[in-house]
Protein backbone atom coordinates (compact mmCIF):
# COMPACT_ATOMS: atom_id res chain seq x y z
CA UNK A 1 0.00 0.00 0.00
CA UNK A 2 1.34 3.31 -1.22
CA UNK A 3 1.31 6.03 1.65
CA UNK A 4 2.00 9.57 1.16
CA UNK A 5 2.67 12.35 3.13
CA UNK A 6 -0.31 14.52 4.67
CA UNK A 7 -0.84 17.31 6.38
CA UNK A 8 2.14 19.57 7.86
CA UNK A 9 3.79 17.36 10.11
CA UNK A 10 7.77 17.71 10.48
CA UNK A 11 9.78 15.24 8.40
CA UNK A 12 12.38 13.16 10.28
CA UNK A 13 15.89 12.61 8.16
CA UNK A 14 18.21 9.60 9.70
CA UNK A 15 21.45 9.53 8.09
CA UNK A 16 23.15 6.19 9.40
CA UNK A 17 26.36 5.46 10.32
CA UNK A 18 29.01 4.50 13.35
CA UNK A 19 29.64 6.95 15.74
CA UNK A 20 33.25 7.94 16.57
CA UNK A 21 36.35 9.69 15.00
CA UNK A 22 37.50 5.53 13.92
CA UNK A 23 34.52 5.38 11.65
CA UNK A 24 33.92 9.04 10.29
CA UNK A 25 35.75 8.45 6.82
CA UNK A 26 34.39 5.11 6.11
CA UNK A 27 32.21 4.17 3.53
CA UNK A 28 29.44 2.86 5.68
CA UNK A 29 29.11 6.17 7.49
CA UNK A 30 27.71 7.87 3.93
CA UNK A 31 24.89 8.74 5.67
CA UNK A 32 26.15 10.68 8.69
CA UNK A 33 27.91 12.90 6.21
CA UNK A 34 24.77 13.79 4.01
CA UNK A 35 22.95 15.03 7.42
CA UNK A 36 26.32 16.89 8.98
CA UNK A 37 25.85 18.64 5.39
CA UNK A 38 21.97 19.31 5.64
CA UNK A 39 23.02 20.79 9.29
CA UNK A 40 25.82 22.52 7.69
CA UNK A 41 23.73 24.40 4.79
CA UNK A 42 20.54 24.99 7.59
CA UNK A 43 22.95 26.54 9.90
CA UNK A 44 21.57 23.43 12.73
CA UNK A 45 23.88 22.27 15.14
CA UNK A 46 23.25 19.02 16.03
CA UNK A 47 22.84 17.89 19.53
CA UNK A 48 22.51 14.79 21.72
CA UNK A 49 18.81 14.13 22.65
CA UNK A 50 17.30 11.55 24.85
CA UNK A 51 16.49 9.35 21.44
CA UNK A 52 20.15 8.32 21.48
CA UNK A 53 20.52 10.31 18.60
CA UNK A 54 22.68 13.79 17.65
CA UNK A 55 19.56 15.68 16.34
CA UNK A 56 18.71 19.05 15.07
CA UNK A 57 15.29 20.79 14.09
CA UNK A 58 15.55 22.70 11.02
CA UNK A 59 13.41 23.57 7.81
CA UNK A 60 14.56 21.89 4.90
CA UNK A 61 12.58 22.80 1.47
CA UNK A 62 10.34 25.25 3.85
CA UNK A 63 9.00 22.69 5.73
CA UNK A 64 9.80 21.40 9.16
CA UNK A 65 12.43 18.88 9.73
CA UNK A 66 14.95 17.39 12.62
CA UNK A 67 18.16 16.25 11.22
CA UNK A 68 19.09 12.81 13.03
CA UNK A 69 22.15 10.87 13.45
CA UNK A 70 22.00 7.72 15.86
CA UNK A 71 24.52 7.32 18.51
CA UNK A 72 24.38 3.84 18.60
CA UNK A 73 26.47 1.81 15.91
CA UNK A 74 24.73 0.71 12.68
CA UNK A 75 23.23 -2.50 13.39
CA UNK A 76 21.17 -1.11 16.07
CA UNK A 77 20.15 2.02 14.54
CA UNK A 78 16.03 1.32 14.67
CA UNK A 79 15.86 2.05 18.60
CA UNK A 80 17.04 5.49 18.14
CA UNK A 81 15.59 6.46 14.63
CA UNK A 82 12.00 4.95 16.16
CA UNK A 83 12.62 6.94 19.43
CA UNK A 84 13.12 10.19 18.03
CA UNK A 85 10.03 9.51 15.20
CA UNK A 86 8.26 8.73 18.26
CA UNK A 87 9.36 12.21 19.88
CA UNK A 88 8.71 13.78 17.28
CA UNK A 89 5.39 12.96 16.04
CA UNK A 90 6.67 12.05 12.88
CA UNK A 91 4.32 10.05 10.06
CA UNK A 92 6.35 7.17 8.92
CA UNK A 93 5.94 8.55 4.97
CA UNK A 94 8.07 11.40 6.05
CA UNK A 95 10.27 9.18 7.72
CA UNK A 96 13.70 9.35 5.16
CA UNK A 97 16.44 7.25 5.70
CA UNK A 98 20.40 8.12 3.72
CA UNK A 99 22.22 5.34 4.00
CA UNK A 100 25.22 3.81 1.80
CA UNK A 101 24.49 1.21 -0.53
CA UNK A 102 27.04 -1.57 -2.45
CA UNK A 103 24.84 -2.32 -5.17
CA UNK A 104 24.84 1.31 -6.63
CA UNK A 105 27.72 2.95 -8.43
CA UNK A 106 29.95 5.15 -6.28
CA UNK A 107 28.87 8.51 -7.60
CA UNK A 108 25.24 7.64 -8.39
CA UNK A 109 21.97 8.55 -5.60
CA UNK A 110 19.30 6.35 -5.67
CA UNK A 111 15.68 7.10 -4.10
CA UNK A 112 12.49 4.94 -2.98
CA UNK A 113 9.94 3.55 -0.59
CA UNK A 114 9.91 0.52 0.69
CA UNK A 115 11.33 -2.74 -0.27
CA UNK A 116 13.90 -4.90 1.04
CA UNK A 117 17.13 -4.14 3.01
CA UNK A 118 19.91 -5.65 0.75
CA UNK A 119 21.40 -7.31 3.25
CA UNK A 120 22.46 -3.47 4.85
CA UNK A 121 22.12 -3.78 8.73
CA UNK A 122 21.73 -0.10 9.72
CA UNK A 123 18.04 -0.71 7.31
CA UNK A 124 16.99 -4.44 9.21
CA UNK A 125 16.83 -2.62 12.40
CA UNK A 126 15.26 0.21 11.24
CA UNK A 127 12.45 -2.06 9.72
CA UNK A 128 12.30 -3.80 12.52
CA UNK A 129 11.93 -1.38 15.37
CA UNK A 130 9.45 0.66 13.08
CA UNK A 131 7.44 -2.79 12.27
CA UNK A 132 7.14 -1.54 8.49
CA UNK A 133 9.57 -1.06 5.38
CA UNK A 134 7.56 1.52 3.98
CA UNK A 135 9.48 4.86 4.26
CA UNK A 136 11.50 6.71 1.90
CA UNK A 137 15.53 5.56 1.53
CA UNK A 138 18.14 7.78 0.05
CA UNK A 139 20.74 5.29 -1.54
CA UNK A 140 24.61 6.84 -1.54
CA UNK A 141 26.15 4.76 -3.75
CA UNK A 142 29.44 3.75 -2.70
CA UNK A 143 29.96 0.59 -5.35
CA UNK A 144 30.99 -3.02 -4.87
CA UNK A 145 34.44 -3.77 -3.13
CA UNK A 146 37.57 -5.01 -5.37
CA UNK A 147 38.56 -8.81 -6.10
CA UNK A 148 37.36 -10.88 -3.12
CA UNK A 149 37.37 -8.11 -0.65
CA UNK A 150 34.34 -8.93 1.87
CA UNK A 151 31.84 -5.88 1.88
CA UNK A 152 31.78 -5.88 5.40
CA UNK A 153 35.23 -5.19 5.39
CA UNK A 154 34.71 -2.78 2.17
CA UNK A 155 31.93 -0.39 4.00
CA UNK A 156 34.40 0.16 7.23
CA UNK A 157 37.05 1.77 5.24
CA UNK A 158 37.39 4.95 4.63
CA UNK A 159 37.04 6.40 0.87
CA UNK A 160 39.83 6.22 -1.30
CA UNK A 161 41.87 9.55 -2.21
CA UNK A 162 40.24 9.51 -5.67
CA UNK A 163 36.79 8.93 -4.55
CA UNK A 164 36.96 11.47 -1.89
CA UNK A 165 37.95 13.85 -4.13
CA UNK A 166 34.61 13.02 -6.20
CA UNK A 167 32.86 12.97 -2.45
CA UNK A 168 31.75 16.57 -1.80
CA UNK A 169 29.59 16.52 -5.09
CA UNK A 170 27.95 12.61 -4.87
CA UNK A 171 26.97 14.34 -0.94
CA UNK A 172 25.84 17.28 -2.48
CA UNK A 173 23.38 15.45 -5.02
CA UNK A 174 22.40 13.43 -1.81
CA UNK A 175 21.50 15.96 0.61
CA UNK A 176 19.71 17.68 -3.05
CA UNK A 177 18.05 15.01 -3.11
CA UNK A 178 16.36 14.83 -0.01
CA UNK A 179 15.56 18.82 -0.21
CA UNK A 180 14.11 17.55 -3.68
CA UNK A 181 11.93 14.60 -1.68
CA UNK A 182 10.45 16.89 0.73
CA UNK A 183 9.86 19.90 -1.60
CA UNK A 184 8.26 17.88 -4.67
CA UNK A 185 7.66 14.03 -3.99
CA UNK A 186 9.57 10.95 -4.65
CA UNK A 187 8.82 10.66 -8.33
CA UNK A 188 10.47 13.96 -9.46
CA UNK A 189 12.83 13.34 -7.10
CA UNK A 190 13.90 9.96 -8.83
CA UNK A 191 13.21 11.72 -12.26
CA UNK A 192 16.17 13.99 -11.55
CA UNK A 193 18.59 12.22 -9.78
CA UNK A 194 18.26 8.53 -11.59
CA UNK A 195 19.01 10.50 -15.08
CA UNK A 196 22.49 12.07 -13.07
CA UNK A 197 24.33 8.16 -13.22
Amino acid sequence: MMITPTGDGPWLVAGLGNPGPTYAGNRHNAGFMVVDLLAERTGSRLKSHRSRADVAETRLAGARAVLARPLSFMNLSGGPVAAARSFYKVEVSRLIVVHDELDIPFGAVRLKRGGGDNGHNGLRSISSALGTRDYLRVRVGIGRPPGRMDPADFVLRDFTSTERRELPLLLEHAADSVEMLIADGLEPAQNRYHALL
